[in-house]
This record gives structure tokens, C-alpha cells and sequence, in this order.
């Protein structure tokens, strides 16, 4: 989307904010023993409660307010009370809403608890990968060049990326143009940020696979050599310097 009057801005940050907000709650709400629909419920009513619309129930009839991905899922996992959650777990909640006609994305990975399972320096992978990348997302500069950024640091810690998965244009629907804000390099894309447009960028940092499949039940997300993956995304606006952080009150970094 291309913020061209103080109004778009506005509903933009809006919007932003009420993602970013269930996002940190529901991350603080989290416990063992919880199932993943107790979570995703709890996120619902507060979308709700803000007055916001859960964006994958909107735009894809996804069962479920929110997405929650639990160890070796890497997305698109569907809130289940049989899904239950453990001390060490691998989590990652994906927040979207659309609100007045604006729409806004954000997510995030984080260990639930205690770190038994050692997950944690993915999850700081993710995080500071991210923040890398979105350092370098202002007008002008290839959309490539943030793929490859990701690729180099990923690697220079050991680790891989998702390459089938990408941040997106975002802003009058869930998904716009650019629709392949990629975490790899493709040195095919010459499409440039433009400023004054809003994006979701993301980084999809893996310990053993390189693509996504989906599950038999339509919606998960699994590696195609099983592993973990860590997920954290912003939505933000881009401009001719730093870019403005729209979902920074999630407080993933």
C-alpha cells in the first residue's frame, strides 16, 4: 500500500498497533499446559475488543483468530485443544487483523518457559536477523538485496532459511505487491522499495530445512528435512532513510 494522506498513515498505525499489542499479550499469556486454542481464543477476544478483525478468518475462512506454530511447524499452524503446550516448546504466534479497511501483519518465536530444548539462539537468530534486514529496507533498494542479507547472516550462524516463504506488501488486503519479500537471494527480482509503501517483512531462519510443505491438513506449514524454525516479522512503512516500525510495540526485540 502507498500511504499517500495523513488518514491512510493514521489507520496504518492503528491497525499496526492493535497486531502488535495481542501479539506481546498473547505471548505473555502463554503457559505450560495451555492448549493452543485457549491461547488463540484469548487473542481473538482481544481483536475483538479493539474492535480489529482476524485477517486469516477474513480473507482465508483459516480456523482460527490467529495462527500458532509449535515446534517443528513452521507456520500456518491451526489453534487445537489437543494442541497442548509444553515447558521448552518452540512457539510461534502469527497476528494479522484488518480494521477500517487497513490491514496489518506481524509475528513472532519465542521459547515457552525454560529453554530445555536449547531453542533460544535460533529464536535470537530470527530476532537479530530481522532487525538487520529491516535496516536496510528504504526507497530505493532491491527487495534482492534484503533476501540475500538474511541468506548471509543465517549462514554466518550456522543456519538456513525457508526459501519458499516471503514478507509481502501489505496495507488495503493481507497480501499486495511486492509478493516476494523473500529470505533468500533472487538475483531474478529487480523490483525496488518504494517509498511512503507499507511491507511485512520476515525471516523464516531454520535449523535443517529449506522449504515448506504443507500438511494433510491443509494449512500447516512443515520443513522438508524436519528441524526447527524461527519466525519474527514488523509491518513497516517504508521511507528514503530508516524505515517506520508500524508493530514496534510487540516488543520482539
Amino acid at each position: 500500500m502507498s500511504i499517500n494522506k495523513e488518514s491512510e498513515l493514521a489507520g496504518m498505525q492503528a491497525v499496526s498497533e492493535i497486531v502488535a499489542n495481542v501479539l506481546k499479550a498473547m505471548r505473555e499469556f502463554a503457559q505450560p499446559g495451555m492448549t493452543s486454542k485457549a491461547l488463540d481464543d484469548f487473542g481473538g477476544k482481544l481483536l475483538a475488543e479493539y474492535g480489529a478483525k482476524s485477517a486469516p478468518s477474513l480473507a482465508y475462512n483459516f480456523p482460527g483468530f490467529t495462527c500458532i506454530s509449535v515446534n517443528h511447524e513452521i507456520a500456518h499452524g491451526i489453534p487445537t485443544e489437543q494442541k497442548k503446550l509444553q515447558e521448552g516448546d518452540l512457539v510461534n504466534i502469527d497476528v494479522s487483523a484488518e480494521m477500517n479497511g487497513f490491514w496489518a501483519d506481524n509475528g513472532g518465536s519465542f521459547v515457552l518457559g525454560e529453554d530445555v530444548h536449547q531453542h533460544q539462539p535460533l529464536v535470537d537468530a530470527s530476532r537479530e536477523i530481522l532487525k538487520m534486514a529491516i535496516a536496510q529496507a528504504s526507497g530505493g533498494v532491491r527487495i534482492a538485496q534484503i533476501g540475500k542479507i538474511i541468506e548471509t547472516e543465517a549462514k554466518k550462524r550456522g543456519y538456513r532459511v525457508i526459501r519458499n516463504l516471503a514478507g509481502h506488501g501489505v496495507g488495503r488486503s493481507l497480501h499486495e505487491e511486492p509478493t516476494s519479500i523473500l529470505n533468500c537471494y533472487d538475483k531474478f527480482n529487480r523490483q525496488r522499495f518504494k517509498k511512503n509503501t507499507t511491507v511485512a517483512i520476515e525471516t523464516f531462519i531454520a535449523t535443517d530445512s529449506t522449504y515448506a510443505r504443507a500438511h494433510n491438513d491443509g494449512w500447516t506449514l512443515l520443513g522438508n528435512r524436519g528441524g526447527f524454525v524461527a519466525q519474527h516479522e514488523h509491518t513497516i512503512m517504508i521511507t528514503d532513510d530508516q524505515p517506520v516500525i508500524l508493530t514496534a510495540s510487540n516488543n520482539i526485540w
